[in-house]
C-alpha cells in the first residue's frame, strides 16, 4: 500500500468537505424525523463517511454509482442536490424522482446516481449493466457499485464478478463492510474471512483495506478507477468501516458489541480528518468553520425547502409507470 497515490492536500479538504456534510446531514435526519417533521424510514451511514467521500474525488459528474438504501452517503458524495434529495426524502413533487421514490428509491442521473435499490445486492447486475453501455459506446465513464457485507453472499454477487471479469467491464465494486448484515455479525454470516480475497476466483484484482483511512482508501480506489477507464477491467475492494447506528432509526443496536462500538465511535473518522488538516495546516480552525457553518446553512435551506413543496398531485400515481399509458 506505500506506493498507493496519496491525495494532496486541496484533495484531502474536499474529502473533508464531503464527510462533514455527510455527517451533518446524518443529523439532521434523526432530528427532523424525531421531532415528526418527516415521516419516513432512515438508515444512518454515519462512521462510512470517507469510503464514498474519497472514491468522489476521482470521478466526473458524467460517472456512474449504483448504491443502496443506507447509501445516503453516496449519493451525497456523489453530487446529489441537497433540495432535490431532501424533497424526495418528504415525498415532494420537488424531490429527485417527483416524490414517489422516497429515501429508498432516490435517483439522479444528472449527478451519475443511477439507482438506489432497496434489493439486497441489486446494485451489482444493474452496475454491470451500466458498465456494458459504456464499454459499448466508448464514452469513458466508470461505474461504481456500492453493497454491503451481507449483500456478498447474494447470488447477484457472484453472477456480476464473473461477468464483469470475463467482459472487462469498467465497473468497481465496493463492499462497504460495517460488520452488520442488519443485525447479523460479519463472523456469522461469511466464513472467509476477507470478502476481497474472492476476487481471486474471477480473475479480477481484489483487495481489503481500511475504508476509515482517507489515504487508503483514495489509493486504492484511483487506482481502480484508472484500471477501469484505460479498459483494464473491474476490481473488488472491500473497505473495512463501522456503523456507529443500529441497522435503521429506532434500532438500539444492543446486538452490537459494547466496546468495540465505542472504539470505533472514539475513532470518528470525521474528527479526525479534521484534527488532521488543522494540525498539518492544510485548514486553519476558522476555515472549518467555516465549512461546517456553510453546511449547516445549506441543510436548513434544504430542509425547509422541501417542507415547503408541495406532494404530488393524485395524476402523479400513473405518471412513469407505463411508456403508454393505458386506456
Amino acid at each position: 500500500m506505500s506506493n498507493y497515490p496519496k491525495p494532496d492536500a486541496a484533495t484531502l479538504v474536499k474529502i473533508y468537505e464531503k464527510m462533514e456534510l455527510i455527517r451533518q446531514n446524518d443529523e439532521r435526519a434523526h432530528k427532523v424525523v424525531k421531532a415528526g417533521r418527516i415521516i419516513m424510514p432512515y438508515y444512518s451511514p454515519r462512521g462510512q463517511e470517507v469510503i464514498p467521500s474519497a472514491i468522489s474525488v476521482s470521478l466526473t459528474a458524467q460517472d456512474y454509482i449504483c448504491t443502496i438504501y443506507r447509501g445516503t452517503h453516496d449519493m451525497l458524495a456523489k453530487g446529489v442536490p441537497l433540495k432535490l434529495l431532501w424533497a424526495e426524502l418528504a415525498g415532494r413533487v420537488t424531490g429527485t424522482c417527483k416524490g414517489k421514490g422516497g429515501p429508498m428509491h432516490i435517483t439522479h442521473p444528472e449527478t451519475g446516481v443511477m439507482v438506489t435499490t432497496g434489493v439486497v445486492g441489486s446494485s451489482m447486475p444493474i452496475a454491470n449493466g451500466l458498465a456494458w453501455a459504456s464499454q459499448l459506446s466508448g464514452d469513458g465513464r466508470v461505474t461504481i457499485a456500492n453493497f454491503g457485507d451481507g449483500a456478498a453472499n447474494i447470488g447477484a454477487f457472484h453472477e456480476s464478478l464473473n461477468m464483469a471479469a470475463l467482459w472487462k467491464l469498467p465497473v468497481i465494486f465496493v463492499c462497504q463492510n460495517n460488520r452488520y448484515a442488519e443485525h447479523t455479525t460479519f463472523a456469522n454470516s461469511t466464513a472467509v474471512e476477507r470478502i476481497g480475497d474472492r476476487a481471486a476466483s474471477y480473475g479480477m484484482p481484489g483487495i481489503t483495506i481500511d475504508g476509515n483511512d482517507p489515504d487508503v482508501m483514495y489509493g486504492a480506489a484511483k487506482i481502480a478507477i484508472d484500471r477501469a477507464r484505460a479498459g483494464e477491467g473491474p476490481t473488488l475492494i472491500e473497505a473495512m468501516t463501522y456503523r456507529f447506528n443500529g441497522h435503521l432509526l429506532g434500532d438500539d443496536g444492543h446486538y452490537m458489541d459494547k466496546e468495540e462500538r465505542q472504539r470505533a465511535i472514539a475513532a470518528d473518522p470525521v474528527a479526525r480528518l479534521r484534527k488532521r488538516l488543522i494540525d498539518e495546516g492544510a485548514l486553519s480552525e476558522a476555515d472549518a468553520v467555516r465549512i461546517e457553518t456553510d453546511i449547516s446553512a445549506q441543510l436548513d435551506e434544504a430542509i425547509e425547502f422541501a417542507l415547503q413543496s408541495e406532494y404530488p398531485a393524485l395524476d402523479e400515481i400513473r405518471r412513469d409507470v407505463f411508456a403508454h399509458e393505458l386506456a
